[in-house]
C-alpha cells in the first residue's frame, strides 16, 4: 500500500521522470518540452516556500505520483484560491491513488488556509482527471474550448472547483 508523505529533495529525480512522460506523452499538461530536474526542483520550491503542499505517493523507495498545489494567480485577492496539480506514474493510472492524493492534498491545503482548490484540467477528453475531480467533490464550473494547442490539434481547458473548509460561508482572519 503507497504511503502519501511530503515531498523531499532525493524524489525529484523521480517527479521529474513522471512529469516528462505526461509532457511527452500527454495532453494533461500543455508544456511542449519536458523540464529537467533543476527546474522540477525549483518548482518545488517555490511552492514549499510559501507553505503550500507538495506531496508523494511512495511504494518501496519508488515515487507512484505526486501533487501539489499553487496560488492560483499571484495578486493578493487570490490568497485563499489554489490550482491543484496531480501526476502519476503510468502503472499507477487507474489505482485510485490519484483520489487519495487529490484527498490529502485538499486536507493540507485547507489547514494551509486554502477556501477554494481550483482544478485546470488539460483537454476535455482527459476523462481520467475529471473523474478523480468530480469523486472528490468538485463540481464542473466551465470549459476554455480550443485554448490550448499541442499534439497538432487544439485542446480545450476544464474548470472545476470545490470549497474547502468553510469556503466562502464567512469572511477569513
Amino acid at each position: 500500500m503507497p504511503i502519501i508523505r511530503p515531498s523531499q529533495t532525493r524524489d525529484i529525480a523521480q517527479i521529474t521522470a513522471i512529469y516528462a512522460h505526461h509532457v511527452v506523452h500527454g495532453t494533461g499538461t500543455f508544456e511542449v518540452d519536458a523540464p529537467n530536474e533543476q527546474d522540477m526542483a525549483q518548482r518545488r520550491a517555490d511552492v514549499l516556500s510559501k507553505g503550500l503542499p507538495y506531496l508523494v505517493a511512495v511504494q518501496d523507495d519508488q515515487v507512484l505520483g505526486y501533487a501539489y498545489c499553487n496560488w492560483f494567480k499571484p495578486r493578493p485577492a487570490y490568497r485563499f484560491s489554489a490550482e491543484d496539480s496531480i501526476y502519476l506514474a503510468p502503472d499507477a493510472a487507474g489505482s485510485g491513488l490519484g483520489k487519495t492524493l487529490l484527498a490529502e492534498l485538499c486536507s493540507q491545503a485547507e489547514r494551509a488556509g486554502v477556501r477554494k482548490m481550483i482544478a485546470v484540467i488539460g483537454d476535455s477528453a482527459n476523462l481520467g482527471s475529471i473523474g478523480v475531480h468530480r469523486s472528490a467533490g468538485f463540481a464542473h464550473v466551465g470549459k476554455l474550448a480550443s485554448c490550448g494547442w499541442k499534439f497538432e490539434r487544439w485542446l480545450d481547458v476544464v474548470l472545476m472547483d470545490k470549497a474547502l473548509g468553510a469556503g466562502d460561508s464567512v469572511a477569513p482572519t
